[in-house]
C-alpha cells in the first residue's frame, strides 16, 4: 500500500517513520545493484527537473517567507529560507557536481593474502538509511538527498516546519524525477515536518535508520546528539575566529576579515570573533574597525579594542559574546598578547569549526594550527571556505565538529561504511 499524505496523517509519530523508514529500506536496494552511471543519470535528471520547474519550487518557498515574515522570523533565519532563481540554479547546479564526482562506492581500501591463502578486501559501501534532520534551509533538502543517493544511501529527510511548502515541492520534483531512472523514488522520503514528535520518532527508530546527521541551530544539534539512540554525526555551530598576527599583510587582512564576517553572516563558516595581536592593534584595529562598521557590522569589544575605537560605535563584550554564533552582522573583537593567548581564548570559547590566522611568518602558522583544535584552519584566506563546494566535494551534507569517523564538510566520502570481503578456496579454522 502506498504512503498517500491522507494515510501518513492519519498513523502516530512512531508508525509514520516507522512505514517511511521501510519504505526508504526496501527501495535502497535499486541504488545497491545500481552502477555508478545509473546514479549519476538520476541526479542528472533531479538537477534537470528542478531547473524545469523553477517557477514551482518559488511559488511554494513565497509561502514559506511569508509565513516566517509574519511569524516575525529573524533575518539570518529568513536569509536560510529564501530561494531566488539564482539559488535554485545553485541547488541545480550542485547536484550536477556530484554527479561528477569520482564513485564513492566499491573502492578498495586495503587488500591482502594471508599465508593459509585467504585473500582479504576492505570495499567501501552505503550505511543503508540515513535520516536528516535540519532547520530553515530547503537547499539541505535536496544536497542531502543527492549526495545520499550518490553514495548509495536512502534519505529521511526531517526539515522545519517553517519550510515545509519549499520542502515538499523540492521532494515532489525529486521523486517525480527519479521515475524516469533505474532508482526507485522511494529512495528519497519526507518526514512530515507537522507533528514535533516525528523528529523524536526518527531518533529513537535504532534498527530501521542506520544514522541521523543534524544540521541547524547549535540547540537543536545538542537535542538530536543528545536524545538520539541512532548513531549520529555531530555537525557542529560555528564560533569561528580570525587571528591577525603581528607578522600579517595588513593589506590581506582587512578582505579576509570583511569577506568572513560580511559575504554571508547567517551561515556556520562566517567568523563570529576578530582576535588581533597587540603589537598592532593600535594601527590596524581602528582601520579593521571602521571598516566592519562601514559595512554594518555591529561591534562587541574588550577593554582594549574598546578604547582603540575613537568615535566608532561600539559596544562592550560581555562573556556570553564571545561564545556566540550570530549569524548576523555583529563580530567580537579582542586584543590579544600573544599568539598562544589567541588560541587560548579560541580554546575557551570556539566550537571546533573554523580558525583563520592572517600572517606571513611560517612557524607562526604551523604553532597555530598546532594548537586550534578545530575541523578547519585557514591560513591567509577567508572562513567562508569551509564548504563543501568550495574544496570540491560538490554539495554538502553538513560540516562535522566532532573526531570519529567524518570531520569537516562531509561529502560522498563521507556517508560510506566498509565491508571486508574474505575468499577462500575451501579454507577451515583448525
Amino acid at each position: 500500500m502506498s504512503l498517500t499524505p491522507d494515510r501518513l496523517a492519519r498513523m502516530d509519530a512512531t508508525a509514520k517513520v516507522s512505514q517511511l523508514a521501510s519504505a526508504a529500506r526496501k527501495a535502497a536496494r535499486t541504488l545497491s545493484v545500481a552502477t555508478g552511471a545509473q546514479r549519476r543519470a538520476a541526479l542528472l535528471a533531479i538537477a534537470d527537473a528542478i531547473e524545469s520547474r523553477s517557477a514551482e519550487i518559488l511559488i511554494a518557498n513565497e509561502k514559506d517567507m511569508a509565513r516566517g515574515r509574519q511569524g516575525l522570523l529573524n533575518a539570518s533565519l529568513l536569509d536560510r529560507l529564501l530561494l531566488t532563481p539564482d539559488r535554485v540554479n545553485g541547488i541545480a547546479d550542485g547536484a550536477r557536481q556530484v554527479a561528477g564526482l569520482e564513485d564513492p562506492l566499491g573502492k578498495t581500501l586495503r587488500q591482502s593474502v594471508l599465508a593459509n591463502g585467504i585473500e582479504l578486501k576492505q570495499i567501501t559501501v552505503p550505511f543503508g538509511v540515513i535520516g536528516m534532520v535540519y532547520e530553515a534551509r530547503p537547499n539541505v533538502t535536496v544536497d542531502a538527498a543527492v549526495i545520499l543517493l550518490m553514495s548509495g544511501n536512502a534519505a529521511l529527510l526531517r526539515g522545519s516546519s517553517s519550510a515545509a511548502d519549499s520542502n515538499q515541492i523540492l521532494v515532489t520534483v525529486m521523486r517525480d524525477a527519479l521515475t524516469t531512472t533505474a532508482i526507485s523514488p522511494d529512495v528519497i522520503q519526507l518526514v512530515p515536518s507537522d507533528d514535533r514528535e516525528t523528529v523524536k520518532a526518527l531518533l529513537h527508530a535504532r534498527g530501521k535508520v542506520d544514522l541521523v546527521i543534524p544540521r541547524g541551530s547549535a540547540d537543536l544539534i545538542r537535542m538530536v546528539v543528545d536524545e538520539s539512540t541512532v548513531p549520529t554525526i555531530e555537525t557542529g555551530a560555528g564560533v569561528c575566529h580570525v587571528y591577525i598576527d603581528e607578522f600579517a599583510d595588513l593589506t590581506k587582512a582587512i578582505p579576509i576579515i570583511i569577506n568572513s564576517k560580511v559575504q554571508r553572516p547567517s551561515v556556520c563558516n562566517a567568523a563570529e570573533t576578530l582576535l588581533v595581536h597587540k603589537s598592532i592593534a593600535r594601527d590596524f584595529l581602528p582601520i579593521a574597525m571602521k571598516a566592519l562598521n562601514e559595512a554594518g557590522v555591529i561591534l562587541h569589544c574588550d577593554g582594549a579594542s574598546f578604547a582603540l575605537a575613537g568615535e566608532i560605535p561600539v559596544t562592550t563584550a560581555t562573556v556570553e559574546n564571545w561564545s556566540t554564533e550570530y549569524g548576523t552582522l555583529e563580530m567580537n573583537v579582542a586584543v590579544v598578547d600573544s599568539l598562544e593567548a589567541a588560541c587560548d581564548h579560541i580554546a575557551t570559547f570556539g566550537t571546533q569549526h573554523t580558525e583563520a590566522i592572517v600572517t606571513e611568518d611560517k612557524a607562526n602558522v604551523a604553532r597555530f594550527i598546532a594548537l586550534s583544535d578545530c575541523a578547519a584552519v585557514m591560513v591567509n584566506t577567508s572562513t567562508r571556505f569551509t564548504d563543501g563546494e568550495q574544496m570540491g566535494f560538490g554539495a554538502e551534507i553538513g560540516i562535522s565538529n566532532q573526531k570519529l569517523h567524518a570531520r569537516g564538510p562531509m561529502g560522498l566520502e563521507a556517508m560510506t561504511t566498509t565491508t571486508w570481503i574474505v575468499t577462500g578456496n575451501g579454507q577451515i579454522r583448525s
